[in-house]
C-alpha cells in the first residue's frame, strides 16, 4: 500500500509486513485504558486490551487478500481482520470497521482514520482524529504505538511496545 516508500522503512517493519502464512511474534506491551463508563463500554465492544504492562504475543495469518491478527495481552485475545479496499486499509475490530490511510513518515508507517462504521452505520471521520497508530523500529525490534480517544468519551486505549520479528 505504500508503494516505493515501503523500501525506505527499517528492516523490522518490512519483515513483519512481508511475511506470509501463520507467524507468531513475542514482545512486551504497556497499555493505558480510559476509566469512564463510556470508555469502558467502547473498549468491551471493540475487544481493546486491559490496562497493564507485560508480555505480548501476536499471531498473524497473512495471505495476499487479508491478514488476521490476534494479539494476546494480559490473558485476553484482541482479534482483528485487515484487508485492502483500493488505497484504504480496512480493519474489523469487534463491532467497529475502520478505514485507514497509511503513510511512510520518518522511517515509520503512520495510520490515519478516514472512515469508521459501527453496526453498518458510517460515522463522521472527524470524531476519530484521536485514533491512529505508528509502526517503526527500535534497533532490531518492530515497535508500535497505538492510540484511541474520542470526543466526549476521552481515552479509550493507548498501547506501546515491541515485537521480536527475527524469531517466530
Amino acid at each position: 500500500m505504500l508503494g516505493p516508500a515501503f523500501a525506505t522503512l527499517p528492516e523490522p517493519v518490512r519483515a513483519l509486513h512481508i511475511a506470509q502464512g501463520l507467524k507468531r511474534y513475542v514482545g512486551e506491551v504497556q497499555v493505558e485504558r480510559g476509566s469512564g463508563l463510556l470508555s469502558r463500554l467502547v473498549a468491551v465492544a471493540t475487544h481493546l486490551p486491559p490496562a497493564g504492562a507485560g508480555p505480548l504475543c501476536v499471531e498473524i495469518d497473512a495471505s495476499p487478500d487479508y491478514e488476521r491478527w490476534i494479539r494476546y495481552i494480559g490473558g485476553r485475545a484482541m482479534p482483528s481482520r485487515l484487508w485492502r479496499e483500493g488505497d484504504v486499509l480496512c480493519e474489523r475490530l469487534g463491532v467497529a470497521r475502520f478505514g485507514f490511510r497509511l503513510e511512510a513518515v520518518d522511517e515509520a508507517i503512520v495510520w490515519r482514520v478516514v472512515r469508521v462504521g459501527v453496526f453498518g452505520m458510517w460515522l463522521p471521520p472527524r470524531w476519530f482524529t484521536g485514533v491512529g497508530a505508528r509502526e517503526s523500529a527500535d534497533g532490531e525490534r518492530y515497535a508500535f504505538d497505538v492510540w484511541a480517544s474520542l470526543p466526549v468519551v476521552g481515552l479509550l486505549v493507548h498501547y506501546t511496545g515491541w515485537l521480536d520479528v527475527r524469531n517466530e
